[in-house]
């Protein structure tokens, strides 16, 4: 054992982390801050050898710990974090890490500067079966990846704090980042308000990625089935990550169009191949557990994670690319460069 670990918050997911943390580290989790009353009293009940308590401060001041989890609505993310860092202490941090780009750089400018762990709760990137896709992707075997398109759809959680993007879009932001080994150039956003007056319940987003890849990315509070896929299509085959199949998450299609010969006219002719479908074997993982169990090493080896603080910057940038977007009702605007910020 060599440092003790903190978690701030236990709302909504809360409990999940909880869960693997206590699963992972036992007592070495030593606080659990909270400020309810009632869910004090129920994180208690379930683990009694944490103490649990409303006093961050008192937290931060104690030298044995060595790390804090951040589960907290959006808009407290950077502030609990930067209090964190400044109290030398390594952080996870849910997603988004901050509400604007410069105060997510900011904190990633910090932890490199002092030789502190900065993660982010992109839990997806450690999915096996996107970890599969990556691989997949990486190897050439569905040649140039064409373009993305992923929805995340269900009805609720419904949140009146941030949009539907803010909220379950950086998901597929970050899966798109991942499969790509890219940053995006450019988004184009529409979104609309059913349930709130001011923030969008429903969006679509197309998203620009260097060489003319392109994702479109659909979210919604709104929908009657709770859908979580993505789709990638190369120019030999083609992906399909569906979370909800307990089966086949991850199905692989020798699915295609080969460009033949012109004919005699100069046209360009295209023959379908509509080949097997396969199904990878792959491992039967909480991708939760494996994310948390990737920080706690990291923090043990001082090892940078793979979801690092300039992760958490590059999915915030197309965040407020795509809310520009909306303000100037779905034009295509740049994504802001990172050119100067990042390490």
């Amino acid at each position: 054992m060599t440092g003790a670990i903190a978690q701030v918050g236990f709302g909504y997911w809360g409990p999940n982390l909880a869960r693997n943390l206590n699963a992972l580290v036992g007592e070495r989790w030593r606080y659990l801050v909270e400020l309810s009353a009632e869910r004090q009293e129920k994180a208690s009940a379930l683990y009694p050898t944490t103490k649990v308590t409303d006093d961050f401060d008192a937290v931060l001041a104690d030298p044995e710990v060595s790390a804090v989890i951040i589960s907290t609505p959006a808009a407290t993310h950077a502030p609990l974090a930067r209090r964190c860092l400044d109290a030398g202490k390594h952080v996870f941090v849910e997603k988004p890490l901050a509400l604007s780009i410069d105060d997510a750089a900011s904190l990633a400018q910090t932890a490199d500067q002092r030789g502190l762990i900065l993660m982010v709760g992109h839990t997806f990137e450690f999915v096996p079966a996107v970890r599969k896709m990556k691989e997949l992707v990486d190897e050439g075997e569905i040649g140039d990846v064409l373009y993305l398109h992923s929805q995340r759809l269900n009805l609720g959680r419904i949140q009146s704090d941030i949009n539907a993007f803010w909220s379950i879009g950086p998901h597929d932001v970050s899966v798109a980042n991942y499969l790509l080994g890219s940053s995006p150039e450019w988004v184009a956003a529409r979104g609309a308000r059913y349930l709130h007056a001011n923030i969008e319940d429903v969006m679509f987003v197309t998203v620009g990625y260097p060489s003319g890849v392109m994702a479109h990315m659909h979210v919604s509070w709104l929908d009657p089935s709770k859908t979580r896929r993505t789709t990638v299509v190369g120019s030999k085959k083609m992906l399909v990550y569906d979370d909800m199949d307990a089966e086949a998450k991850l199905k692989i299609f020798d699915k295609g169009a080969d460009r033949l010969e012109a004919d005699a006219y100069g046209a360009w002719q295209y023959r379908l191949r509509d080949g097997a479908m396969s199904v990878p074997s792959l491992a039967m993982i909480e991708p939760l557990s494996a994310e948390l169990q990737h920080f706690v090493d990291c923090v043990d080896s001082g090892t940078r994670p793979e979801v690092d603080g300039w992760s958490g910057v590059r999915t915030v940038a197309v965040l407020e690319a795509v809310d520009r977007s909306l303000r100037a009702d779905g034009q295509q605007v740049a994504v802001r460069s990172l050119m100067g910020l990042s390490r």
